[in-house]
């Protein structure tokens, strides 16, 4: 075994993992109000809401998505009701499709494990999925085709884990040109650490934190229910 490999296990095996997003505080990590959202050219982006992050057996669950998958049902239902894009992904992996994220973590998800599946609580049968293999939503995929299909100009950005495929793809998203919103409690990863590092790094020059109601909020008002 190298010192790399040994590293990636160590860190794995070591990682702190805790539920905070029932008792998040978005003081001081937010926006509460957004003056300029660009609707109509506005879409959601649900990332990888997979039975493999959210089901408590697996080995990589996410303490937090449970609590998770409900705000971003709301909104799924906000943006639907107003005839807003909603677009999920789902992270699928093969040996020849892997690259650095087999070498990483060792267990990739396969198209023929049933955790690969995206959770039941979401009805994906009127949206796009998009799969992908790397943490970046736009690599080797339509997704940047289908936004631009759709006229759309800002996303914004929910789903698992904060700090890698959600951090990764709006930072992708920016250099894109699309402006960038990330709910701070619209995301979640495996520790509250990890979360606002990824919040006060993103805030600097790559998207907006604002809170999930603040979102809801400019969807409502702009559409005048």
């Amino acid at each position: 075994m190298s010192v790399y490999d040994a590293a990636c296990i160590e860190s794995e095996t070591e990682l702190h993992k805790e539920s905070y997003l029932d008792s998040i505080d978005l003081s001081g990590l937010c926006h509460d109000d957004i003056k300029d959202i660009d609707i109509p050219g506005l879409a959601l982006l649900v990332l990888d809401m997979q039975d493999f992050f959210i089901s408590p057996g697996s080995h990589a669950f996410v303490p937090s998505s449970p609590a998770l998958i409900p705000v971003i049902q709301g909104l799924v239902h906000s943006f639907e009701e107003q005839a807003l894009p909603v677009i999920y992904t789902r992270h699928l992996n093969t040996a020849a499709d892997a690259a650095m994220m087999g070498r990483w973590w060792r267990d990739v998800i396969t198209p023929e494990n049933p955790l690969s599946e995206i959770h039941n609580g979401f009805d994906i049968s009127n949206s796009p999925v998009i799969e992908k293999t790397q943490y970046d939503a736009f690599y080797r995929t339509g997704l940047g085709d289908l936004l631009e299909e759709l006229g759309v100009t800002t996303v914004v950005i929910t789903g698992l884990m904060t700090n890698l495929c959600c951090e990764t793809t709006a930072r992708s998203a920016f250099v894109r040109g699309y402006r960038v919103f990330m709910p701070v409690d619209g995301t979640a990863t495996m520790n509250l650490e990890l979360h606002r590092a990824t919040t006060v790094n993103l805030a600097y020059g790559f998207a907006d934190p604002v809170s999930v109601s603040a979102i809801l909020a400019s969807v409502r008002s702009l559409y005048g229910r």
